[in-house]
């Protein structure tokens, strides 16, 4: 490589291509997230001591997401898994899962909510309207949808400090706003 083809900095990746979840129980998460989070299992991979499974969302990623079974001898008696936004220790605090409209994300919401899987937080925040559930290892995973560019791109960080709490249960916790606020230049 010659000197003037010298890299000045890191390059911007793409994005996060895909998260691996430790688990207790493979089948118990698979179940929660295929038949509640709607990802399709893509593949499975077998070795002595280790057990994997890849699931796919609608990206044209080969996995985005997958869970490998924890040896019960590792993984250490089962604790509370409730969760929260507040940070409990080392580790994922959350990630999130996006749809790709308001309508696709209310039905999802409407699922869960079908599914007696708690709502831990409801929130519309300046970019995005979610809602915060536990998978069953006591991940939080925030499910939303993206608010439009032109609402937040004018000021991010305004943006990313709005928050408003919402109901968690009932017919409440589906209910949704189209008027949001714009922030920055754009408002």
């Amino acid at each position: 490589m010659a000197s003037d083809d010298a890299p000045t900095g890191p390059v911007p990746p793409a994005g996060i291509n895909h998260l691996v979840l430790n688990v207790r129980d493979i089948e118990r998460s698979d179940k929660f997230w295929t038949e509640l989070m709607g990802f399709k299992r893509c593949g499975e991979l077998h070795r002595p001591n280790m057990t994997m499974r890849f699931y796919n969302g609608s990206t044209d990623n080969h996995h985005d997401l997958a869970l490998m079974e924890v040896p019960s001898e590792k993984a250490g008696p089962e604790e509370d898994d409730s969760w929260s936004l507040a940070p409990a220790g080392i580790g994922i605090n959350h990630f999130a899962i996006h749809y790709p409209d308001r309508e696709s994300w209310l039905a999802q919401l409407r699922w869960l909510q079908q599914n007696e899987v708690k709502f831990e937080i409801r929130m519309d925040h300046g970019m995005t309207h979610s809602v915060y559930v536990s998978d069953p290892d006591g991940y939080g995973c925030e499910v939303l949808y993206e608010l439009p560019r032109e609402v937040w791109e004018g000021d991010t960080d305004a943006a990313l400090n709005y928050a408003v709490p919402l109901p968690t249960e009932g017919e409440a916790a589906l209910e949704d706003t189209t008027e949001v606020p714009i922030f920055g230049a754009n408002a």
